[in-house]
């Protein structure tokens, strides 16, 4: 009997459970699914992230209170820090002027802008900040002006608006110099920032500009922390500026030699670190979660193995007496195991990459196929295949076809 035969054999048995062998199929392709969906995902991200993590300018890095990314340590220890203020914020960039590009911010989400009878989702961010907050975030002004350092002094009621506030409020008629209030607040367009789109769920269209002294007086000076970006002169010199800053923040915030920062220091490079950190712990638990199903699945493909031998004992007992060997009867019930995983295999990496890819399309990720991953899946399931069908097709084969034939 060659292989052709043995495995049409093979699919022919499996065709005659079907519900039996779908039910096993769909826990193989249950725990395939778990970790390709999830690698699917994180592969996408990884393609995008160098854009799609570049929140911050060229060469700068980025000084707050609260860390970007926090998974681990309690919210509790940096909240009880002290605010960054507005003087230590403006003492330092004042330090740090000739060394770097320092920019100040604030921010508060869920506003709407008004103008006249037309309004905003309340989603829009309001950002207070200064005249470097365009350069610091790789923002483009495509008509008007930026912030000037006399609108930050003087405090002036000026905003610069994103370019879905823009189409939403001003579709016929245009907007600098137009009046708009946010939060009861009345603000003049000075300017217009281009499109950025979107990036991991974050739209940078819905961002409204003004100075952070404007700001700082709408809202109140208490329980604000001030975020600085720091650009540095050039790649070369930013591990100086980064030494520089931290020393110099270090002396705003009058911490003694012994003592450590209260402040966190974080740039594009620790974003895509702490990235690879929570997309590791993220693969690890997947994995686990598909071992333990795969597990399962196994023990599924070896009991409806075991239950198929003591159905089909008499066949087994009438292929034997008419000449079939022991590794014939062996190959077919493998083959059997084997199909049934590799079915089960295939369905889990197709609905895997195709969920993958819609999540890292919502994302704004990159759409990829894993090769690796789903040829790993694959070879994975043929594993659990043979491990677990050894034994069913071994007792098959070992079957006394006397005894077989005489089973009813």
């Amino acid at each position: 009997m060659n292989f052709t035969e043995t495995l049409r054999l093979a699919l022919s048995s499996l065709a005659a459970n079907k519900l039996r062998s779908a039910l096993t199929m769909l826990g193989i392709a249950v725990g395939v699914f778990s970790v390709i969906g999830v690698m699917t995902v994180i592969t996408g991200l990884r393609e995008s992230i160098e854009s799609g993590l570049n929140v911050l300018g060229a060469n700068s890095f980025q000084i707050s209170k609260f860390p970007a990314i926090n998974f681990s340590d309690p919210r509790m220890r940096f909240r009880n820090r002290a605010d960054i203020t507005y003087t230590q914020a403006t003492v330092f960039k004042e330090l740090m002027a000739g060394e770097a590009e320092v920019s100040l911010s604030l921010r508060r989400g869920g506003r709407r802008v008004l103008y006249l009878d037309q309004r905003t989702n309340p989603n829009i961010r309001l950002i207070g900040s200064d005249e470097n907050f365009i350069t610091s975030r790789n923002y483009e002004i495509s008509a008007g002006r930026n912030l000037q350092p006399d609108d930050v002094e003087f405090g002036r009621s000026v905003v610069l608006l994103g370019s879905d506030i823009v189409s939403r409020l001003f579709p016929n008629e245009e907007p600098l110099g137009r009046v708009v209030r946010i939060d009861g607040q009345s603000y003049t367009v000075v300017g217009l920032l281009a499109s950025k789109g979107t990036a991991f769920g974050d739209n940078a269209d819905i961002n409204a500009i003004t100075p952070i002294t404007q700001y700082l007086e709408t809202y109140g000076r208490t329980f604000q922390s001030i975020g600085l970006n720091v650009q540095a002169v050039d790649q070369e010199s930013l591990a100086r500026t980064l030494d520089t800053a931290i020393g110099m923040m270090r002396r705003v915030r009058s911490l003694e030699p012994e003592s450590g920062n209260d402040f966190e220091v974080f740039s594009n490079e620790s974003l895509i670190e702490a990235f690879n950190k929570i997309a590791g712990i993220v693969a690890i638990g997947a994995f686990v979660i598909s071992a333990i199903a795969l597990l399962a699945s196994g023990v599924g493909v070896m009991n409806i193995m075991l239950v198929s031998v003591t159905e089909r004992t008499k066949e087994i007992g009438i292929r034997k007496s008419i000449g079939a060997k022991k590794r014939n009867i062996l190959m077919q019930f493998l083959l059997e195991a084997v199909v049934l995983s590799l079915a089960g295999g295939v369905a889990g990496v197709m609905v895997g990459v195709v969920g993958g890819n819609i999540a890292a399309k919502v994302l704004s990720a990159t759409a990829v196929f894993p090769w690796g991953w789903a040829s790993a899946g694959l070879l994975v399931c043929s594993a659990i295949g043979i491990g677990f069908g050894f034994y069913p097709a071994w007792k098959a084969a070992s079957l006394d076809p006397i005894e077989a034939l005489r089973y009813e």
